[in-house]
This record gives structure tokens, C-alpha cells and sequence, in this order.
């Protein structure tokens, strides 16, 4: 099987943004120019884009809205339902816990943790939240492959290693940390702050 061509963080995004304007068309075919309208990018753009994930559509003719709807997910990985676990119950946690879009895209929290011994126990949205000691066991058990780190930023380390220990080869973390992983783990870094520091920027005086 050849191996995957590698496709760069700025091209997926724009892909996940090209999938939700699939999934609202009503029509059964679709132009990349009237993709690169609602995603606000251009035509070229769009056809780049896909083209890393191979050839699709006919010239005067456009895309065939659910055969590319179809493609594009099962090549993204989003073609199934795929288990997350949440560390940390804290006020960050819990906000995302009770987010419903992760339910909504395909992503099941199946287990949520944390080391403070006033919150196991406690459930959030119908979810208890258990002792972090229990976290290769539940993994292991579930087959989780995606984590949530929702801690703070002297502990993310901590997490980041228990779950790559455990099996985990994604990450998306909340912690204002660059996290230090092997090669076959991916992470992605959510830094609130640094994102309003920048449209601080923008604002001026």
C-alpha cells in the first residue's frame, strides 16, 4: 500500500471547513468556486486542496456533492465514530464536556478524569468522573486513541506522557505548554490566551 502523502495542518483545516459546506448543500452538484465563496478563499485554492486527496470533479461540470462528501470523510478519518477521553474536571473540562459539537462531528467522550479527590465521583453531563490511576485500564479497555488535556500547565506533561504510555496517539491540549511527544504522537495546542493576545494586536491603542 503506498504510503500517504502528507498534508499540511493549513490544507486539513480548510478541508474540515469545505466538508460543513458539503454537508448544508442541498443541491447535488457543486462548483470550487462556489466552495471557495462560503469558506472565503479562491477557486485554485480549493482545487489544491483537494487534489492532495486525489482527483474529483469535471471541468463545467463541478463535484458530485455526496461522492465527495463521502470521499473527503473517509480519507479524513471521519467516516466512523472515534472515542475521546477528557483529563481534568475543572472549569475548562467541564465547559468542554458539555460542549455538544464534539457528539455532533463523530467524537465520543467515553471517560473523564482527574487527580483531585473532591471531584471523582462527581459526574458531568451524565459522566463520572474517575480517578486518574484508572486511566491505562479504561483505555486499554476502550481502545482510545484520542485525548482531551484540559489541566494546568505543571501537570499537562505529567498527562501527556500517562497517555502516550497508555496508548494514546493524539492529543489535543488546552495548556499553555508546548508538549514534548515521540514522532508517531500528534499533538494540537489550544492557547486561548495567545489567541487574544493577538487580537489585542490587531485592536492597536
Amino acid at each position: 500500500m503506498p504510503e500517504r502523502k502528507p498534508v499540511p495542518d493549513p490544507t486539513l483545516l480548510r478541508i474540515c471547513r469545505y466538508l460543513r459546506i458539503l454537508e448544508r448543500q442541498e443541491a447535488n452538484t457543486i462548483s470550487s468556486a462556489a466552495i471557495a465563496d462560503a469558506a472565503g478563499v479562491n477557486a485554485a485554492q480549493v482545487r489544491k486542496d483537494l487534489s492532495f486527496f486525489g482527483e474529483f470533479g469535471q471541468p463545467g461540470v463541478g463535484y458530485n456533492v455526496q461522492h465527495l462528501l463521502a470521499s473527503l470523510k473517509r480519507m479524513m478519518g471521519l467516516d466512523r465514530e472515534r472515542e475521546v477521553v477528557v483529563i481534568g474536571a475543572g472549569a475548562l473540562g467541564s465547559a468542554l464536556i458539555n460542549y455538544p459539537g464534539f457528539e455532533s462531528r463523530g467524537f465520543r467522550i467515553v471517560g473523564v478524569f482527574d487527580n483531585n479527590p473532591a471531584k471523582i465521583g462527581h459526574r458531568l453531563r451524565g459522566y463520572e468522573v474517575m480517578a486518574f490511576d484508572r486511566l491505562a485500564e479504561e483505555i486499554a479497555d476502550r481502545n482510545v486513541s484520542l485525548a482531551i488535556i484540559a489541566v494546568p500547565r505543571l501537570a499537562a506533561q505529567d498527562v501527556a506522557d500517562a497517555l502516550i504510555a497508555a496508548g494514546v496517539r493524539g492529543l489535543l491540549n488546552f495548556a499553555p505548554v508546548t508538549l514534548r511527544v515521540p514522532d508517531h504522537v500528534v499533538v494540537r495546542t489550544v492557547d486561548l490566551t495567545l489567541q487574544l493576545e493577538t487580537l489585542a494586536y490587531h485592536l492597536g491603542d
